[in-house]
């Protein structure tokens, strides 16, 4: 029971850590923030995990609800989480940035709440973050495992505002090289956590359409 536990927390961290992505999202919060003192880039890092935390937790206390009302069915919630995901890890793995391409020419017009949208939402806070949440939370299943849930969600978004604090001097000490590599393993990590969400979703549906 505590190896299963246990089992499950890395997974939400590991997950979690992967899909917010924050050291992808570093060189553009940088561009988005450049002409912004300390004291407020520090807040608009800061504000951007508070609300993109506050959205995952949202979905993933709403997820049941959702389902119920639109009739959808975990697995196949499961299967399409695996192919966002798989979606996700190419683009990592190819060392893009991330879905939201910010202009130059817009920069100056999401500074005065760009830590919403488009930091908080969807960049730290995508389709496969608010994905991996409910199906972590269906997961659960018990008070302890959903306790690390939460737990492993908070500390992901703490590294999340820590790192995006520490951008300016990470990106110096990795350099493009180093920010590529890094982004290209979490990207393969990703991949392979699509292909088990896409066949653990498959493998309930094929079994009952066996069955009948």
């Amino acid at each position: 029971m505590l190896q299963e536990t246990f089992n499950f927390g890395l997974l939400c961290f590991t997950s979690f850590f992967t899909l917010v992505n924050p050291l992808g999202t570093m060189p553009v919060f940088m561009t988005m923030t450049a002409d912004l003192d300390a004291a407020h880039r520090n807040a608009t890092a800061r504000k951007a995990s508070i609300v993109a935390l506050i959205t995952a937790i949202a979905f993933a206390l709403t997820g049941p609800l959702l389902f119920d009302f639109f009739g959808i069915s975990v697995p196949s919630f499961r299967i399409v989480g695996g192919v966002i995901f798989f979606m996700m890890g190419m683009d990592m793995l190819q060392a893009r940035l991330g879905p939201v391409k910010i202009q130059q020419a817009e920069v100056k017009t999401y500074v005065k709440d760009i830590s919403i949208t488009p930091l908080a939402i969807p960049m730290i806070c995508g389709p496969g973050t608010i994905t991996n949440a409910i199906v972590l939370m269906e997961d659960a299943g018990t008070w302890p495992k959903t306790i690390i849930f939460f737990l492993s969600l908070i500390v992901v978004m703490l590294l999340n505002y820590l790192i995006l604090l520490s951008s300016t001097r990470i990106i110096k000490i990795l350099g493009q090289t180093g920010n590529n590599v890094l982004m290209r393993l979490m990207g393969l990590i990703v991949m392979v956590i699509a292909v088990e969400s896409f066949f653990n979703g498959l493998k309930p549906i094929l079994a009952e359409a066996f069955a009948k």
